[in-house]
């Protein structure tokens, strides 16, 4: 350790009379926590680019409808299990803006399958907002504008279309809205449990301590897919979508705050008994206050961290519970009820369109876990 002439400390180095003490850089010194965490976040890129993903796809789900050319459950009985079609600029050799080229649906009589037959030599441009199916946009501002259709005499499935004839592409966006939601008020849920009993356990100790532990053994001990079946299978079949949906979110959210209690605890443990809570105790300072503005303050990176890496886990269990058909039910449109229309594996080597819900699920895991990752070393203050 070696003491500079203003006093201040540099470790590991040498004081060297010749350095040029005023070309220091004070920003680091003088900067504020969250713009040490920012810094320290960009240089991991993974985590970043997750992050931004993770904001525009949540940022897209009020507006949904409007970038979906179709409503999700709308039917086109001339389409069924029509292939992903794709946007052109170019026809034969002209630059004419986006166009598709009609198709023909053709039944193969002999493997028992539809064809369909693309007129190349024809070109539909596009339309650009036009009026289609009706939707609700910001949730509660009926619309019927969409920002792309299909022209009149052709179909636009850039994902293809399923068994009905419905739009793979506009109902992955859809089901987003369900998929992604479930994950936040499941982790809200958890949070609240776990945060509340976790701190109670490790402030108060004793027997307090004792009987939410002995609880939350119990709670661990029981298999944790069963325990959803049996809980999803409890919810009367003739409640509504938006009904099940709060009520799949809660039950994620009961199952998933143990983990979180005994690690609040086990930090209250230690943190309880700091010079800085014992003088707020002596103070005359009430637990919750000091539970509130001394303890949890000094675990939020960590509360941070978990809860990006919580969700995804949320996000899986409402997809498990609604591919077994337990979970949300049709009309509602999540990732988990697209899949479980695809259960049929001779169906998905036919037609592997179907399969393509699980794609989004597979990017919206790995970018909660590269964030959380990225949150976890930015906000670790022993990692520079």
């Amino acid at each position: 350790m070696s003491i500079l002439p203003d006093g201040r400390y540099i470790d590991d180095a040498p004081y060297d009379p010749n350095v040029d003490l005023s070309a220091l850089d004070r920003s680091d010194m003088d900067a504020p926590n969250w713009l040490l965490v920012w810094r320290n976040f960009k240089r991991h890129k993974l985590g970043l680019i997750s992050g931004i993903f993770l904001f525009l796809s949540y940022l897209m789900l009020p507006v949904a409808g409007f970038i979906a050319p179709y409503t999700p459950n709308e039917r086109n009985a001339d389409y069924l299990y029509a292939p992903p079609q794709g946007i052109s600029l170019w026809h034969e050799g002209r630059l004419i803006g986006p166009h598709v080229n009609p198709t023909t649906a053709v039944p193969d009589l002999e493997k028992y399958v539809w064809t369909y037959e693309t007129d190349e030599s024809i070109a539909m441009p596009l339309q650009f907002f036009c009026d289609g199916g009706s939707y609700s946009l910001f949730g509660f501002i009926p619309s019927d504008t969409h920002m792309f259709c299909a022209p009149e005499g052709a179909t636009i499935f850039l994902f293809g279309s399923d068994r009905l004839g419905r739009d793979v592409f506009s109902r992955i966006l859809f089901g987003a809205q369900l998929s992604l939601t479930v994950g936040l008020i499941g982790i809200t849920v958890s949070f609240l449990l776990g945060i509340t009993f976790g701190s109670i356990a490790g402030y108060f100790g004793g027997r307090t301590d004792w009987t939410i532990q002995r609880v939350i053994e119990i709670l661990r001990s029981l298999p944790e897919l069963p325990l959803w079946l049996a809980l999803s299978a409890a919810v009367p079949s003739n409640w509504g979508p938006v009904a099940v949906f709060f009520i799949i979110s809660i039950i994620l959210g009961i199952l998933d705050w143990p983990g979180l209690a005994r690690a609040v605890r086990s930090k209250f443990l230690s943190l309880r008994e700091e010079e800085y809570v014992r003088a707020a105790e002596m103070m005359g300072a009430k637990p919750a206050r000091v539970i509130h503005r001394h303890l949890l303050p000094n675990f939020m990176s960590h509360l941070i961290a978990s809860a990006t890496l919580s969700i995804p886990a949320m996000i899986l269990g409402e997809t498990a519970l609604s591919f077994l058909g337990l979970g949300l039910r049709a009309p509602a449109v999540s990732w988990g009820v697209m899949l479980n229309d695809a259960q049929n594996l001779a169906s998905i080597e036919i037609y592997p369109w179907t399969a393509i819900p699980m794609l989004p699920i597979i990017f919206v895991v790995l970018a909660f876990n590269f964030l959380g990752d990225g949150l976890r070393d930015s906000l670790d203050p022993y990692k520079g």
